[in-house]
């Protein structure tokens, strides 16, 4: 009787609970439904309406960078005419961390390419530094059928990589070398300078010329891909691209038609020409020989074909024309000359007598001509290049007057012109001996000094400028090489203006004597450099003949002496004699006599140039 109100009493008392439980579970049961319905719905979309591109994810796809190289400016001549452009190059590279296994792709690689292994493997180990996803490059520039056969087995070639760059093409081999000059890769020690930020491993600079001055404006700006590449660094697709900026053209001053001239008058010689526009210091040619193909440094070259170069007794590879210094010989008779008639140490109707030498202290200086010239004016003495004339204006001058003149003139400074590693020549003074020697300056030096022979230094630019600023009326231009600069939509960024950079020390009554003199060295019956007439235009000059070393006696032979002990050869000059449009000078090595090597070289070369133009 006693268990059924218990049990009832029971059921009563948890009836509650039961009901709130129930509710809970309910609940619950309504919430997690919905979750589970989500996470079928993305399963869903992940699996079937997105599962491609998440299957190309899980295949271990990744993004990466890749650089772009910018198009290199292109260098033209003054009339537009092409002598540097840009070609494609198909560059071989391998991705170190996609080319799984490593020896076999190489092993493939080299097979199918005809590289040597250890070639290979000697590339990859270079770059042991470097991340693994970063691209090794093996081989530059590799050839059509090689391509070809790449594209064929690219399946098997997991991590390797093509890429099209531009590489440099110099359209006219070596015509006008030295004066663009030549790119070649960055060495680690530029990259470690400062000056290339930006720049990195494998990167093309210029090294030399044009090339190397105008750096900044040539290179352009990088550009880059991002790319998504799958596991084996094939690329799957572009994702954004920056274009690069291609480089500025430089327009130089340099008449192609000219410069070509210049060098084959200079073929068969060693030696360097100049020729500049006298009033504006545009270089018109700038030809040195022996010349090389700059191309060799972009397509490559092996050891023996480097040290063949760089060994060559001649220096194909210095520019003359602004490296190579020379005693100016006899075109130094025009300071000589110059100094002497302002500083009042003789006139235009100063004569002195040349017997064929002159006698000072113990030892006889010679004239060039043994019989001597007689008695001679200032005018004369530059016609037939009458050394003893000179030998006493310079002694009553002294070295350091002379000296002050010939810098005045701009020797023994760099003229400034847009290219690098010019040389500055030397023009001495006593302080400068004694300084660099130790021992007093002595007078019979100042004779050697006065017709440009002892200390005297001069490159062949130098006395381009000399004689420029005789023939424009005594206005010292800097020489110009680049003319201007554009962009590649062709807008001009930059122009490069005539620049004066001081006037000869003389006045204009001596400056005439002077240019009398210079017209009767070619025009005048007796001038030494009467082989460089032509008809129908009027041109002066001055000869020179440098000693390569000292004759101290008659009876040597300059014929009989080996080749490189024979004199150098000057001839600067202008054309025409009134309202000149060309300056020129030319130096040839070993060449003997400035009449007879250098002189016929810079008619012909005033000749080629005034005809066209005349036109």
């Amino acid at each position: 009787m006693t268990d059924a109100p218990l049990s009832n009493s029971f059921l009563k008392n948890q009836t509650p609970d039961s009901d709130w439980y129930n509710r809970r579970i309910i609940g619950l049961i309504c919430f997690v439904i919905p979750g589970f319905v989500f996470l079928l719905l993305r399963l869903f979309y992940l699996q079937i309406i997105d599962g491609e591109n998440f299957r190309r994810l899980s295949e271990n796809n990744c993004i990466r960078l890749q650089s772009i190289d910018p198009p290199r400016g292109l260098i033209t001549d003054r009339n537009g005419q092409l002598l540097v452009d840009n070609r494609p190059s198909y560059d071989l590279s391998i991705v170190v961390k996609d080319a799984r296994p490593l020896e076999t792709s190489l092993r493939y690689l080299s097979q199918y390419t005809r590289i040597p292994l250890e070639l290979l493997w000697g590339e990859v180990e270079k770059s042991h530094n470097q991340p693994s996803f970063k691209p090794v490059l093996l081989k530059q520039d590799i050839e059509r059928d090689v391509l070809a056969a790449l594209e064929v087995k690219r399946f098997d070639l997991p991590g390797t990589v093509v890429d099209v760059r531009l590489r440099r093409l110099y359209v006219k081999s070596q015509s006008a070398a030295h004066v663009i000059g030549y790119v070649g890769e960055i060495s680690s020690d530029e990259l470690k300078s400062g000056k290339y930020a930006g720049y990195k491993r494998g990167d093309l600079i210029g090294k030399s010329g044009i090339e190397k001055s105008f750096e900044n404006y040539l290179r352009g700006e990088r550009g880059g891909h991002q790319i998504e590449v799958n596991v084996t660094g094939q690329l799957v697709r572009v994702l954004r691209t920056v274009d690069a900026v291609p480089g500025n053209n430089i327009f130089l001053s340099v008449d192609l038609n000219l410069q070509k001239k210049a060098e084959d008058l200079l073929s068969d010689v060693t030696g360097a020409i100049v020729a500049m526009d006298p009033a504006t210091g545009h270089i018109l040619a700038m030809a040195s020989s022996p010349s090389y193909d700059p191309n060799m440094f972009v397509d490559g070259f092996s050891r023996d074909q480097w040290e063949t170069l760089v060994r060559n007794p001649l220096y194909p590879l210095q520019n003359k024309a602004i490296q190579a210094e020379y005693p100016p010989a006899s075109t130094y008779k025009i300071i000589t000359a110059m100094a002497g008639l302002e500083e009042g140490v003789v006139d235009e109707k100063t004569t002195l007598i040349c017997p064929g030498f002159y006698k000072f202290a113990d030892r006889e200086y010679r004239c060039w001509k043994k019989g001597g010239h007689g008695s001679v004016n200032v005018g004369r003495a530059i016609a037939e290049s009458c050394d003893v004339f000179f030998y006493q204006v310079g002694l009553r001058l002294g070295v350091d007057r002379l000296a002050s003149y010939a810098k005045a003139t701009g020797l023994g400074a760099q003229t400034g012109i847009q290219l690098e590693q010019e040389s500055i020549g030397l023009i001495p003074t006593a302080a400068w001996k004694k300084r660099r020697m130790g021992v007093a300056w002595q007078g019979g030096e100042t004779l050697s000094v006065s017709i440009g022979q002892g200390y005297d230094l001069a490159t062949p630019l130098q006395l381009a400028t000399m004689i420029s600023s005789i023939a424009n009326g005594g206005t010292r231009v800097t020489p110009l090489v680049a003319m201007k600069i554009q962009n590649a939509s062709g807008e001009t960024i930059k122009e490069y203006f005539p620049e004066i950079k001081g006037y000869l020390p003389i006045s204009p009554k001596n400056l005439d004597i002077i240019k009398k003199g210079l017209w009767e060295v070619v025009n005048g019956k007796s001038g030494t450099g009467r082989i460089a007439n032509i008809a129908g235009i009027e041109i002066s000059g001055k000869t020179g003949t440098a000693q390569v070393f000292s004759r101290k006696t008659d009876s040597e032979n300059e014929a009989r002496r080996s080749q490189h002990l024979k004199s150098h050869a000057w001839f600067v000059a202008y054309a025409p004699s009134v309202n000149s449009k060309i300056a020129v000078s030319v130096l040839v090595e070993h060449g003997e006599h400035g009449a007879s090597a250098a002189g016929p070289i810079a008619s012909e070369l005033i000749r080629a140039y005034l005809s066209k133009n005349d036109k």
